[in-house]
């Protein structure tokens, strides 16, 4: 194994869990160490013994993380409120490294604090608007020469409006404006949202849910198609990066070395979108196969060997598309992804002609054994009742077959002639422990059309 590949692996391997676990400057590990410092001169001068473990343990935290904790808040109002620019860039360093160093519980607590309290104020924007619904509209006169009285009368408007533009504003803005082209800033900013999307997995607060709402709107906007560089990468991309690749592949795990040096060789091309404030690592990658024909099986993909010669692929087959950053969630980079590598494949490449895409269902198979387990429920039971034999009787009971594909499934032999109905048939075959049928032409040539039809449902 060279150099390169044994970087790969190790990285890989000794990769954190938590991306925001990175090495801290001496300014953060200066906060980080204050808590310690202070319980013990707060225990050390008194001669007292230690808490008891049945003793109050919120007020045990709150003394533990009082001083750091109170330290990053007022950087972080330093970071909004200070004026003076030649400071800034300390300030928000003092709080982008304080905000690593605090605990997850000090984390929400910051959050909630930048939410509420450097919210917009309502109390003025309710006057901006009693003012503005105050004025009258100026009444147009067809014989007015020059509208001079009417863009007079119009200036309270305008007034108005572009004092209300900037009471919507709320005061955290200037946080994430500043951050945002500051060094390290957009990465902060994508770790904050992770923080935050966190917190309201777990719990619903309408405060944090609108600071979520503004930070991933400024983010669509910073992390816009012009602003981001696409990139095709191949083996010769430094190790770090491709570590990445292998950390984040999210749809079809990258199993060893050959297998990324596969992925990133003859017949296959991996494009990932890199933005400028976050150097060396993609925000969002996506894999491409070069085929002849659009493969049925990822299985066709992945095991391929050996590729077919790109000269001779008439097909581009998008099969993983991952992303890096938790922060980013519903931000749609993948949309703008594809249609940028369709167009340099299309430029590459002229004889390729179909592109697709070849993802997971999730889900569908549930959905669709459900659904035929109940129709053969009711069907049961309108048996029971004497029910005419279409049953046409239950409200609730639906064929989804259609007429042809039902008398496709009960031709198939004598053994499925003798069923109820096409459904039961079709049941019967999805919910063997063999998956015979995957490996019959017959079998798949009948179930094909209702499958892919009751799929698009």
């Amino acid at each position: 194994m060279n150099k390169k590949g044994l970087a790969i692996l190790m990285r890989a391997r000794m990769r954190p869990s938590d991306p925001s676990k990175i090495l801290l400057s001496p300014l953060a590990e200066k906060v980080n160490r204050v808590a310690p410092d202070n319980q013990a001169n707060q225990s050390g001068g008194s001669g007292m013994e230690p808490a008891s473990e049945n003793g109050n343990e919120q007020t045990n935290f709150s003394c533990r993380n009082k001083r750091p904790f109170e330290l990053v808040k007022e950087s972080m109002h330093s970071a909004i409120s200070m004026n003076k620019t030649e400071v800034l860039d300390d300030v928000l360093n003092d709080f982008t490294e304080g905000y690593f160093s605090l605990s997850g519980e000090s984390r929400k607590a910051l959050l909630l604090s930048l939410a509420k309290e450097y919210d917009l104020n309502r109390a003025q924007v309710r006057e901006l608007i009693k003012q503005y619904l105050g004025l009258e509209l100026p009444k147009a006169d067809p014989a007015e020469e020059g509208n001079v009285v009417e863009e007079s009368s119009l200036s309270a408007f305008y007034r108005i409006e572009r004092n209300l533009r900037h009471a919507l504003k709320p005061a955290y803005e200037v946080l994430f404006e500043r951050l945002n082209t500051h060094p390290g800033g957009l990465k902060f900013l994508s770790i904050l949202r992770a923080d935050i999307l966190s917190i309201l997995a777990e719990e619903n607060i309408p405060s944090l849910r609108a600071l979520d709402s503004y930070l991933k709107e400024k983010l669509g906007t910073w992390l816009s198609p012009a602003t981001l560089e696409l990139h095709q990468i191949t083996w010769d991309y430094p190790a770090s990066l491709l570590e990445k690749i292998v950390a984040y592949e999210a749809v079809h795990p990258i199993s060893n070395l050959l297998d990324l040096k596969r992925r990133l060789g003859v017949g296959r091309r991996c494009f990932g979108y890199l933005h400028p404030a976050i150097p060396g690592e993609p925000l969002i990658f996506i894999e491409v196969a070069l085929l002849k024909t659009v493969a049925q099986t990822i299985q066709e993909v992945l095991w391929d060997d050996p590729p077919i010669l790109e000269h001779e692929a008439t097909c581009a087959l998008f099969y993983s598309i991952s992303s890096t950053q938790p922060g980013l969630a519903g931000i749609n980079l993948g949309k703008f992804l594809i249609k940028r590598v369709i167009t340099l494949v299309k430029r590459e490449m002229p004889q390729i002609s179909t592109f697709a895409t070849l993802s997971p269902i999730p889900g569908y198979m549930q959905w669709l054994l459900s659904k035929l387990a109940s129709q053969l429920k009711l069907a049961e039971t309108d048996d029971a009742t004497d029910t005419s034999s279409d049953q046409s009787g239950s409200s609730f009971w639906e064929n989804i077959l259609e007429p042809e594909e039902e008398r496709a499934l009960l031709n198939l032999s004598e053994e499925y002639k003798a069923m109820t109905n096409g459904m039961e048939v079709m049941f019967n075959l999805l919910t063997t422990n063999d998956y015979t049928w995957t490996n019959s032409p017959e079998l798949l040539s009948v179930l094909k059309p209702p499958l892919m039809r009751l799929c698009a449902r």
